[in-house]
């Protein structure tokens, strides 16, 4: 097949404009062409007004071979890749000891799943419950009915990645089609078939619900089994190998291969790791807030006159600055037409976090307005980041009055430097509840400095962006993990064999579409050394 990229069309083209504009552009007839397939479909909104779709086409046709010839040099027709997924191995006969997955968000369910269709039958391990049972526990937290810290947004099936917007794009190098895999699997456990081709895929928290159910059933079908409410409080190294693992109840499994797959919250779990030698080192991350502005402002910034146009859906933003002390200032995890969500896992301390239905028609658009830090903010112990992010939450905590409110202040006011006392046009989302004030009080004085700075160079990019009347939130400290569990290229513990880490906690992933992508790849890397120990290769 050939794939042809930069097929401009405008907005409201009808389907058989696409077979015309592929026929001029091969110079075919309709006899000659096959048929064709959307491979990816996104928008230049550079032209308000004068938006444009641009598809990239997989085409089919009898002129293949004498195409190819007349449009070598033409760099917007090339030979379609072959992107199908292809096993790196299967379980033997006799598989002997299973290996154990730790976690199942994404990372830990696209690993767990992989080596269930290759026959490795993981017992996969979940300290949270069921996602149905997690969700009712996370929105009655929501409701002012108290925090479960095994059971919250951040702990249980699905990870953290069920209560966001469900986000399915990313920037990690893929040379080997694994994000292909990854929406594949999820289009089979009932994502539209859209994930597969739009530019931004999402699908929403209520739809991830069922499609992790789905995947959960799946990976049992297989052989796969998988525990809820098994927390793992130690694990079993002897001479530099991974042993076992020992639950919260006492029970005890062995395995000498363990994926890690805990994800960025899992702060008990690091310092376990860390106190039985396990290399970790500190990494940089974000703080700061989430904004909430309309999304009709938004919507009207990015798309002029045609926002609101029922293909375009709701807008999307993504902000940069850099600062004159020497901070970076972003958007992060954006979600048009969506909720601030309260994100706690820990007693005593405000955590926020964006997310967004399949349908993205709530009032406002919120999004992470974050100053990147390092090591050397906060120098010392590996997991002083930790300590950190704790500091900051506890904060919050306090500033929104020890309820779990979150401190909030309006946008006007916090550029000013002055106390919020009442809202405005704009209703804070955060559940449950948003208690104004003064936000400088929350984040160190150089985050403070930066973010002040940023929102009004943010205005010059999306009019209004700095309004008075805007909804700032606090705080966010989880954009990413503050460590990194080191492995090799064989995706092992730098120091212990049969550890595998994995995923956003472990300092490899940014997001669903990475982390799934991840664990397909550490699931390859366990299923070639059990194999390979099994021929007597390793």
């Amino acid at each position: 097949m050939l794939r042809l990229t930069e097929v401009k069309l405008p907005l409201d083209h009808l389907q058989g404009e696409i077979e015309t504009a592929i026929l001029k552009k091969l110079e075919i007839t309709p006899e000659e062409l096959i048929g064709y397939s959307i491979f990816k479909r996104s928008y230049d909104a550079r032209k308000k007004g004068e938006i444009v779709f641009v598809y990239i086409l997989d085409v089919e046709t009898t002129q293949e071979n004498r195409l190819r010839e007349r449009l070598k040099k033409d760099k917007n027709v090339i030979v379609t890749p072959d992107m199908s997924y292809r096993f790196v191995a299967q379980a033997p006969s006799h598989l002997g000891i299973r290996p154990i997955v730790i976690g199942t968000g994404p990372c830990g369910m696209f690993a767990a799943l992989m080596l269930a269709q290759m026959g490795f039958r993981p017992i996969v391990l979940e300290r949270g419950k069921a996602v149905k049972e997690r969700t009712a526990d996370t929105f009655g937290f929501w409701r002012k009915k108290g925090l479960n810290p095994e059971s919250n947004a951040q702990f249980g099936e699905g990870g953290a990645g069920t209560f966001s917007d469900g986000k399915l794009y990313s920037q990690v190098r893929d040379s080997q089609h694994h994000g292909r895999k990854v929406l594949t699997e999820l289009v089979k456990a009932g994502a539209s078939p859209e994930i597969l081709y739009v530019n931004k895929p999402h699908i929403g928290t209520f739809k991830l619900v069922g499609i992790v159910e789905k995947m959960r059933a799946t990976i049992e079908s297989l052989g796969g089994e998988i525990r809820f409410q098994s927390r793992v409080e130690d694990i079993h190294i002897e001479k530099g190998q991974v042993r076992g693992v020992t639950l919260a109840s006492g029970e005890h499994i062995r395995s000498d291969r363990v994926v890690l797959a805990v994800g960025h919250s899992a702060r008990d779990t690091f310092q376990m790791l860390f106190d039985r030698g396990v290399y970790i080192e500190a990494k940089p991350f974000s703080i700061g807030f989430r904004v909430e502005h309309p999304q009709s402002l938004i919507d009207r910034s990015r798309f002029g006159t045609q926002a609101g146009h029922r293909l375009l859906g709701a807008a999307d933003y993504k902000l940069v600055h850099h600062c004159s002390n020497g901070r970076s200032v972003y958007s992060f995890c954006m979600c048009p037409g969506g909720l601030v969500v309260a994100a706690a896992s820990e007693p005593g301390r405000v955590v926020t976090n964006g997310m967004s239905q399949y349908s993205r028609n709530e009032r406002n658009a919120n999004s992470a307005i974050v100053v990147g830090i390092t090591p050397d903010d906060y120098p010392g112990h590996p997991l002083a980041g930790i300590e950190f992010q704790r500091r900051l939450e506890e904060r919050a905590f306090e500033l929104g009055g020890g309820t779990y409110e979150a401190p909030g202040q309006l946008v006007g006011d916090f550029i000013a430097n002055r106390p919020s006392q009442a809202l405005g046009t704009v209703q804070p989302s955060y559940t449950p509840g948003v208690h104004l004030g003064d936000l400088s009080l929350s984040l160190p004085d150089y985050a403070i400095e930066a973010i002040r700075e940023a929102l009004p160079a943010f205005d010059k990019q999306i009019k209004g962006f700095a309004m008075n009347d805007a909804v700032l939130t606090g705080v966010e400290t989880r954009t990413s993990s503050p460590i990194r569990i080191k492995r090799k290229e064989d995706c092992q513990s730098l120091n212990i064999e049969g550890l595998y880490p994995a995923g956003e906690g472990a300092g490899y992933a940014g997001g669903i579409l990475s982390a799934g992508i991840d664990g397909i790849k550490v699931a390859e890397a366990v299923a070639l050394s059990i194999v390979g120990t099994a021929n007597g290769k390793i």
